[in-house]
């Protein structure tokens, strides 16, 4: 099955970028994780609210699992409890999905997702994407899944977080930075780091997943990459300050005309001083741009 290509040019509404954009790659730093699970979370709110979605017109949004990304779906709760956000026109797109794993399993990404996150939303439940790990034909479901993007026009944000090693989704070191949508082996590394999850029985760890492609985030309009703690800091180094390189998948990121990397404090110990300093003043302007937009939004 061949995958229909997905264009950035696309009438979809504000926060759309063109191949004659220029590069701009953003790192928005915050005290500790409880304020940069905020700002994303925010950023979120203001673009879907800035998007304008309508039946006609979804905002498609790429999500992530994991520790990292829970507190901005906490807040992303709130602020559709208390009538700030609807997700009734919004399409999203996880990043990933262990295979063999039951889904009513505590530890599927399909539970995750439906009790952190989507049961506590307005979204309809056929608009909330998720890799079927139990598919008959896994190939067929990664191939259905990128057409399921492509219909949909395409990913306006995706949200993103990374593993100590610079892996995102289940891209690890050494995945290729042209990657689609496809079944992985995990490593045994991964296996052994996930095992904790699994009452440390090794027996009981998938062994493989269902995973994007690190072209598949790329495609997006725009990414927003989630980094906190010190135990990341090395990752956001690479991510930010080495140059493109397939064993930190994260650092293909740089190439993306509009990437954001949001982090608190402890993961930015390994970065230099003048790096932290221009980012931070940077970040500044762009956070007043960005009360500007939400206000005429």
């Amino acid at each position: 099955m061949k995958i229909q290509q997905t264009s950035r040019v696309q009438n979809k509404g504000l926060g759309q970028h063109t191949r004659r954009e220029k590069k701009k790659m953003r790192l928005v730093i915050l005290d500790d994780y409880d304020q940069a699970s905020e700002w994303a979370a925010k950023y979120i709110r203001n673009r879907i609210i800035q998007f304008r979605p309508t039946a006609d017109k979804y905002f498609a949004l790429g999500l992530p699992t994991g520790s990292t990304p829970f507190g901005c779906y906490k807040k992303l709760i709130e602020y559709h409890k208390s009538g700030d956000l609807s997700f009734k026109y919004v399409k999203t797109f996880n990043m990933d999905e262990y295979v063999g794993l039951p889904r009513d399993h505590p530890e599927s990404y399909h539970s995750y997702m439906w009790n952190n996150f989507f049961k506590h939303i307005d979204i309809n439940p056929a608009n909330a994407h998720i890799l079927d790990g139990n598919a008959a034909d896994l190939q067929a479901e990664c191939e259905a899944f990128e057409q399921k993007i492509t219909e949909a026009g395409g990913i306006d944000l995706f949200v993103g977080g990374i593993g100590p090693d610079g892996h995102i989704a289940f891209n690890e070191p050494g995945s290729s930075l042209v990657s689609r949508t496809r079944v992985k082996t995990l490593a045994k590394d991964t296996i052994l780091a996930n095992a904790r999850f699994f009452g440390n029985d090794l027996s009981k760890v998938p062994t493989m997943a269902l995973t994007v492609g690190v072209k598949t985030v790329m495609d997006a309009r725009e990414v927003m990459i989630l980094i906190t703690g010190a135990h990341k800091a090395f990752a956001l180094y690479k991510a930010i300050e080495e140059g493109v390189n397939h064993m930190w998948t994260v650092s293909a990121f740089q190439q993306h005309p509009r990437t954001i990397f949001v982090c608190d404090e402890d993961a930015t110990l390994e970065l230099r001083v003048k790096t932290v300093k221009y980012f931070k003043e940077s970040s500044g302007t762009a956070e007043t741009t960005e009360l500007a937009c939400k206000s005429k939004g």
